[in-house]
C-alpha cells in the first residue's frame, strides 16, 4: 500500500506539468467566423518552443494541400506546403508566458512578433504587428 502511494505521489509532478504546459497539439480557432483551421502542434528543442501544422480543415472554396504562396519569396517557407510547416519559431518560456518569437499566418503570409500564455484549458495565441496586435484562443486537441 505505502509503495503504491510513494509511486502515486512521484507521478503528480508529471501530470501536473502535463496540464501546465503549451506542449501539445492544439486546434486553431478562426476568431472571426469560430471554425477550427488547423492542429498545430507545439513542441520543445532545447528550451525553445516551435508549432507546426498537422492538419488543416480547408473551406469548400480552398485546397485542400495549399502551399504558401503568399509567404515573402526570401522566407525558406515561400511556396512550401502548409501541411508540415513550421509556424511558430523561436519561443522561450519567461515566467507563465512565451515570448521572443514569431507566427506565420500562412494564409496572407505575414510574420508577427508572438506571444502565447495558457488560461485554464485555452492557449491564447498573439501576434503582434508594431503597437496593433490580435489574440486568437486555440483548444487543446489531444
Amino acid at each position: 500500500m505505502k509503495l503504491t502511494l510513494l509511486i502515486l505521489i512521484g507521478y503528480l509532478p508529471f501530470l501536473a506539468e502535463g496540464q501546465s504546459t503549451i506542449v501539445g497539439k492544439w486546434k486553431s480557432v478562426d476568431d472571426s467566423a469560430g471554425d477550427v483551421r488547423s492542429i498545430v502542434e507545439v513542441y520543445e528543442t532545447a528550451g525553445v518552443y516551435y508549432g507546426k501544422i498537422t492538419k488543416i480543415f480547408p473551406r469548400p472554396t480552398e485546397l485542400p494541400d495549399p502551399v504558401c504562396d503568399k509567404c515573402d519569396p526570401k522566407d525558406p517557407r515561400f511556396n512550401a506546403k502548409v501541411i508540415g510547416m513550421v509556424i511558430i519559431r523561436g519561443l522561450r518560456k519567461s515566467g507563465d508566458e512565451y515570448t521572443g518569437g514569431d507566427i506565420l499566418d500562412p494564409e496572407v503570409g505575414k510574420v508577427y512578433r508572438a506571444k502565447l500564455w495558457l488560461e485554464g484549458k485555452e492557449l491564447k495565441v498573439r501576434g503582434y504587428w508594431g503597437p496593433f496586435y490580435r489574440t486568437q484562443t486555440w483548444l487543446r486537441a489531444d
